[in-house]
């Protein structure tokens, strides 16, 4: 066979034969991986996101030596998990946070008269996506409690320095999303009573 016609055949079971390139996904580090920020989040990505995120929080944790960060004994393996498991929820909670804002409605103009019961429905989603937030956040402050457990004292794993800094804010009261959730939440039910309230008089 000529070179030009082995390389013609090779270059065409590249490209029908893309499962040359697949992997089974197992592991929760595997599935965190998956998860990408956009420069533009719509809400498809938010959904795709949630997906990996929540598939992360189900699965097993790969071998230690296959971990995010370098682990040099089972104390540190501990607090890794439990740093981990804090900051996929937290990763769930911005996901949901960006995902209600997307179906938020920040006012009640008597102009969107004629879409009031749209206007509703889009906030009722919104709300559904905050109130997701806040039991992800809930969920992440109880992750940061244990991995700040006394006897983690003095320990911090450097690779995942970023994590470490996520749950020592959480401890100090510097981050805290039930702040910003509830104050969405009621900022929600304000415009909400508004958009209820429209009759059609002023339109």
């Amino acid at each position: 066979m000529k070179p030009a016609k082995k390389l013609l055949l090779l270059l065409c079971l590249l490209l029908t034969a893309p499962s040359l390139w697949a992997y089974k996904v197992l592991y929760a580090e595997q599935w965190y991986r998956l998860y990408h920020q956009h420069l533009y989040q719509y809400p498809e990505d938010s959904m795709e996101n949630i997906h990996y995120l929540g598939m992360a929080l189900r699965s097993d944790f790969a071998n230690p030596l296959n971990a995010l960060a370098e682990i040099k004994d089972e104390r540190q393996w501990e607090k890794y998990r439990y740093l981990f498991y804090m900051h996929v929820n937290l990763r769930l909670v911005d996901s949901y946070l960006q995902l209600g804002n997307k179906y938020n409605k920040r006012n009640a103009y008597f102009y969107n008269y004629p879409w009031k019961f749209s206007n509703l429905e889009s906030l009722e989603t919104a709300e559904e996506c905050y109130r997701y937030a806040l039991n992800f956040w809930e969920d992440a402050v109880e992750w940061s409690d244990k991995a700040s457990d006394p006897k983690f004292a003095w320990m911090y794993i450097e690779d995942i320095q970023f994590w470490e800094d996520e749950s020592y804010r959480i401890q100090e009261g510097d981050l805290n999303y039930g702040r910003t959730i509830n104050r969405e939440l009621d900022r929600l039910q304000d415009v909400r009573e508004r958009f209820e309230a429209m009759d059609g008089s002023t339109y």
